[in-house]
């Protein structure tokens, strides 16, 4: 049986972050939380261990980037550019999966995409052909996954590369209803765009988790 990678969160102590945390370390994958704070990433990852009964780690974002296979960005968009800079050096060989969304406070229901373009894109330019970058996880509401659900929505995965999207696609496959293809990382920006469309709907209709569905698929993997 192949073993299954080692992920970092970085940013795994928010809202999206510590939710994927959640449903990965439930579905035994050896999940490491990353933050700026080393003590908050330690601090949270003992909670989240002893809620789920298995053990998560904490660590700083560039030793979480070390010890992972797959590096999973959840930071503010204000932070991306700092901090893949700041784990560039450790990412040779891995997989980074941007979903670091352009959101511009405090119009956050408004598209407003940066002149530098997407951020995954962004970010593959910053670390170069050596690390494989994909992107995902945009459109995820958080809530279920907090209370150790499945989210209810489909998630658009992005890659140049299509085995690492066939890998973002399984973890996909275990956070929500299932992963997409969505095509090479520059249409990633529909995605990351798409986002601050899902926070007005939220708001409009007073919901938490508005989120996307392909239709014309086969059916959803099983639970």
């Amino acid at each position: 049986m192949q073993q299954k990678p080692t992920i970092a969160i970085l940013g795994g102590t928010g809202d999206l972050g510590s939710g994927l945390a959640r449903v990965l370390a439930s579905a035994q994958y050896h999940v490491v939380i990353g933050s700026r704070a080393k003590e908050k990433a330690e601090d949270f990852a003992l909670q989240l261990s002893a809620q789920l009964g298995t053990e998560l780690e904490g660590k700083d974002n560039v030793a979480a980037a070390t010890s992972a296979d797959i590096v999973v960005l959840c930071v503010p968009f204000a932070s991306h550019e700092a901090i893949v800079r700041e784990i560039k050096p450790v990412m040779s060989g891995k997989i980074l999966v941007d979903a670091v969304v352009p959101l511009v406070p405090p119009k956050v229901s408004v598209v407003q995409l940066p002149t530098a373009g997407s951020p995954a894109l962004v970010a593959q330019r910053m670390l170069g052909s050596d690390v494989r970058v994909a992107a995902a996880f945009h459109n995820v509401g958080a809530k279920k996954l907090h209370g150790g659900e499945r989210a209810d929505c489909d998630v658009l995965v992005f890659a140049d590369d299509a085995g690492v999207r066939q890998q973002i696609i399984e973890l996909a496959n275990v956070v929500a209803t299932r992963g997409v293809e969505g095509g090479v990382l520059a249409n990633a920006t529909a995605a990351e765009a798409l986002t601050s469309v899902l926070i007005a709907i939220n708001r409009r209709y007073k919901v938490a988790g508005a989120g996307i569905r392909i239709t014309g698929l086969p059916p959803a993997p099983a639970e």
